[in-house]
């Protein structure tokens, strides 16, 4: 049973969001006397509380935003592994997938211990001295547009191949419904434990996306580009640079991130709804004429 609830707001709530909030969160608090925020929000029932503070006391943290704000929160409190339900208030939603008129059944659903708890794994890059961590993907890329960098990937230690390419991917299951897909690598259901390595843009033309277990920890290799470094992306968050002729070593983090969903969750119903799969072409082209 969940006791101490902090919430996340997606950034720059408009006035009708901002009253659905409030309305959500008198739902909420017909559940639970206690909610936390970081956020210096205004609304009646929160008390904002500081980071430690917040880390140590919350057992469930309710999101409302998009994936985007979800993947925020993640980095933001991942050290204690607080479970995150994700109500959706942004565009796509695979991971805030509740919506807002579902809110009040799921939330009952989930105080009464009605939910499916998930364990996502996450993607750790060492390089230069410093470690990065993300949800979706580490992305290394050449830093210029539309130019090449020469790079080699090892797995275990041994040569898979070196490319010429914009740049390579190293997408989770969860990563692989975000950049990942855009840049055509596979769908891969989020309980398998996997990475999903994609060039971009190579000049090979047999160059495709391979996937491996993610227990083999991944070495690559820069070798040379149109700058003096490389970038290393993740989760879409800032380009570190990386100076050629250094490694990048890329591993599963040992801590995970622990998402809860409805008890009626259905990966393959979000992949319809969410990417627009059987949609009926016929009933699209008779109604446009």
């Amino acid at each position: 049973m969940f006791k101490n609830i902090g919430i996340v707001l997606k950034k720059s709530l408009s006035s009708s969001e901002s009253s659905v909030v409030s309305g959500l969160l008198s739902v909420l608090l017909k559940n639970t006397k206690t909610i936390y925020s970081t956020n210096q929000i205004d609304y009646e029932g929160v008390d904002i509380v500081d980071h430690e503070k917040f880390n140590t006391s919350v057992d469930l943290i309710i999101v409302f935003g998009g994936d985007g704000t979800l993947l925020g929160a993640a980095r933001k409190f991942i050290e204690n592994e607080i479970p995150i339900l994700g109500i959706n208030m942004g565009a796509v939603g695979f991971l805030t997938d509740v919506n807002i008129e579902n809110f009040e059944s799921v939330i009952n659903d989930v105080f009464k211990g009605n939910y499916i708890l998930e364990e996502r794994s996450l993607v750790e890059a060492q390089f230069s001295g410093q470690e990065v961590f993300g949800l979706n993907e580490v992305l290394i890329h050449s830093g210029s547009y539309a130019q090449l960098m020469r790079y080699r990937l090892l797995i275990d230690g041994k040569t898979v191949y070196e490319q010429r390419s914009d740049g390579l991917i190293v997408a989770t299951p969860t990563g692989s419904t975000a950049y990942a897909l855009s840049a055509g690598g596979s769908i891969v259901h989020p309980e398998l434990n996997i990475w999903n390595i994609i060039p971009m843009m190579s000049q090979s033309l047999s160059s495709r996306p391979l996937i491996v277990s993610n227990k083999k920890s991944l070495e690559i290799q820069l070798i040379e580009g149109p700058l003096e470094h490389a970038m290393v992306c993740v989760d879409g968050q800032k380009d570190i640079p990386v100076e050629y002729n250094k490694s990048i070593h890329i591993s599963k983090k040992n801590s995970s991130l622990k998402i809860i969903h409805p008890s009626d969750n259905d990966f393959y119903e979000a992949c319809r709804e969410k990417l627009g799969w059987s949609l009926d072409i016929t009933a699209k082209k008779n109604h446009q004429t």
